[in-house]
């Protein structure tokens, strides 16, 4: 209603977890930025599925999914197969969220190899299942080596799309004074929209335009939109953007 074409839910895990310790989530206005360390709060995807699965919407709900910060990364592909099984009947699409700053080793899983051990599990089961489209989200700090490597592992295994960009951990040009006083955590927001950007259009060309995007980071109007789509984008998603802006925000990116 608010004008949004599609929600993502998430990141969910498999057993509930209540996220890191407050205050995790920080304002920086100066910036038109967020921080936040949540750490994957949420209660677990048994319950999210039923509240799913007993709600009438309209549109397309994606759920998205991740590590439990407890499992070790060796053993994550279980973990993540878990909350698969019980999400992925009620999702119209799946998010893999292997690119999170917040949950302790997991951006290694963007290494080829955690990363086609993966997707190879996820897909095989997603076939077993009734199948739905899989994405996987990366990480805004990725060097253009890792970013190939990833299109490609992700065109290997027929990923549906690739969503660009998780948070950044960069602190670079800033204007909001001390920060550093906000501590760990991802950048979202204004400052992200050149690097997430920069993703997108590095993802559209290593695919060869064979994948689509979701271009996400620092979306703030239809200028902005545009530019995402411009770079390479089928589809756009917006956090931060949303915060700032509003209940208009939506219909007003679209209007424009």
């Amino acid at each position: 209603r608010l004008g949004f074409g599609f929600v993502e839910v998430g990141t969910v895990t498999y057993r509930p977890q209540p996220g890191n310790p407050k205050p995790r989530l920080f304002r920086l206005p100066n910036d038109e930025a967020l921080i936040n360390r949540l750490g994957f709060n949420n209660d677990g995807a048994e319950i999210i599925a039923a509240r799913l699965r007993d709600l009438r919407r309209r549109g397309v709900v994606g759920v998205n999914i991740g590590k439990n910060k407890d499992v070790p990364i060796e053993e994550a592909t279980e973990n993540y197969l878990a909350a698969f099984d019980l999400d992925q009947p009620v999702a119209d699409y799946v998010a893999v969220n292997i690119s999170s700053p917040n949950t302790p080793g997991l951006r290694r899983l963007q290494g080829p190899e955690s990363l086609a051990g993966l997707l190879s599990a996820l897909q095989q089961r997603n076939r077993e299942l009734e199948e739905k489209p899989l994405l996987v989200k990366i990480a805004p700090d990725l060097g253009e080596a890792e970013i190939e490597s990833a299109v490609g592992i992700c065109l290997e295994y027929g990923v549906a799309g690739i969503i660009a960009t998780n948070t950044t951990v960069s602190r670079q040009g800033l204007r909001t004074a001390g920060a550093a006083r906000f501590g760990e955590g991802g950048l979202s927001g204004r400052p992200l929209f050149e690097s997430s950007t920069e993703v997108v259009a590095a993802v559209y060309r290593y695919s060869k335009g064979r994948i689509p995007i979701i271009g996400v980071g620092g979306i703030f109007s239809a200028d902005d939109a545009f530019e995402k789509i411009a770079a390479g984008a089928s589809l756009i998603q917006s956090y931060t953007g949303f915060v700032y802006g509003g209940p208009s925000y939506a219909s007003a990116v679209v209007e424009g």
